[in-house]
């Protein structure tokens, strides 16, 4: 399934004891959602009403409405958790999701085209923008405030304060 309003949550990794649990390794900066998730979206298209859910040190066992033994629950081993852009977590003002930023035309201070956002590079301390430019090498932007003037999610856009050693 490629339908791009959903995103990946999670993943199982496999069959949990007797009754039907699976064991899910979570793909989210917000892991709690786990516990209120209602219905579980799968990679195949398929949907699972959750019937309950608990912390197993790094992972959650997830306990499917329906699917009462380890048969019932083994050919969902290695499918990927799905939800809505709907039901993401906000995020504070002045933070974005990655798949929000990627595409977005970038622009200097003075309106001249950049180029896009082809990708985005966790480095620990911020985030990079990895800024695609037609016949030239890939520019990259520090994710700094210093930097990102503006980004206008509605209008596709991202402005930025090129340093000296940018230009």
């Amino acid at each position: 399934m490629n339908d791009t309003n959903l995103i990946i949550i999670g993943k199982i990794v496999a069959p949990h004891g007797v009754r039907g649990d699976v064991r899910v390794f979570p793909l989210t900066d917000f892991p709690e959602r786990f516990h209120s998730l209602k219905e579980a979206r799968l990679d195949d298209g398929s949907r699972l009403v959750v019937q309950g859910c608990r912390d197993n040190k790094r992972e959650f066992l997830i306990k499917f409405k329906g699917l009462d033994d380890r048969n019932s629950v083994e050919s969902l081993r290695g499918k990927l958790l799905m939800v809505t852009k709907q039901e993401l977590v906000e995020l504070p003002a002045g933070h974005y999701y990655t798949f929000d930023i990627i595409g977005l035309s970038v622009f200097d201070e003075t309106g001249k085209e950049l180029g896009k956002v082809a990708d985005v590079m966790s480095t620990g301390s911020n985030d990079v923008y990895v800024i695609e430019q037609a016949g030239q090498q890939p520019l990259l932007i520090p994710a700094l405030k210093s930097v990102v003037q503006s980004i206008d999610l509605p209008g596709g856009r991202m402005v930025v304060k090129l340093q000296e050693e940018w230009e």
